[in-house]
């Protein structure tokens, strides 16, 4: 049988100042909301610079020298990702598929672009924790969804 703090607390662990309960009631579920401001945010940035910077043709060439064919079309999504996909990802929005197609897309930054590099991203070249640790927060987002502040919330679907 459960004690009766563990009952009000939806199954959290008791506090150990009991008085805090009511501010950690009233912002619990911004964190999911800061979480994916923050992830889709920071890509945004890198989208804008990518789209901003040489081109589509330009980072179609770096993906081909990785061997990632057909570089062009996976270009062209990537560039989508980074951006349209970032602010979707913010709003919350089609959040479950944009999260899976991001994490997939960090699965190849980590496993084919950074892995040989080995692990520390401040390695030459950059190793492959960072992209790992982003691949994992997006896949999380992915097995979430949007939470309570997001547009899927708002109109009572996701997929």
């Amino acid at each position: 049988m459960q004690n009766r703090s563990t009952q009000i607390n939806n199954g959290e662990p008791a506090l150990f100042i009991p008085a805090l309960e009511p501010f950690y009631q009233q912002v619990r579920d911004l964190s999911w909301l800061l979480i994916r401001l923050t992830a889709g945010g920071i890509l945004l940035v890198h989208g804008i610079v990518k789209v901003t910077g040489p081109g589509v043709v330009a980072f179609a060439g770096g993906l081909a020298h990785r061997g990632i064919e057909p570089s062009l079309p996976f270009a062209y999504v990537i560039f989508f990702l980074e951006t349209v996909g970032a602010v979707m990802l913010m709003l919350g929005l089609l959040t479950r598929v944009i999260a899976a197609m991001l994490a997939v897309e960090f699965a190849v930054i980590t496993f084919v672009a950074h892995f040989p590099n080995g692990f520390g991203f401040s390695r030459p070249g950059g190793g492959w924790e960072y992209p790992l640790l982003w691949g994992l927060i997006i896949f999380a987002i992915a097995l979430r969804g949007g939470g309570p502040y997001s547009v899927d919330r708002a109109i009572g679907k996701e997929v």
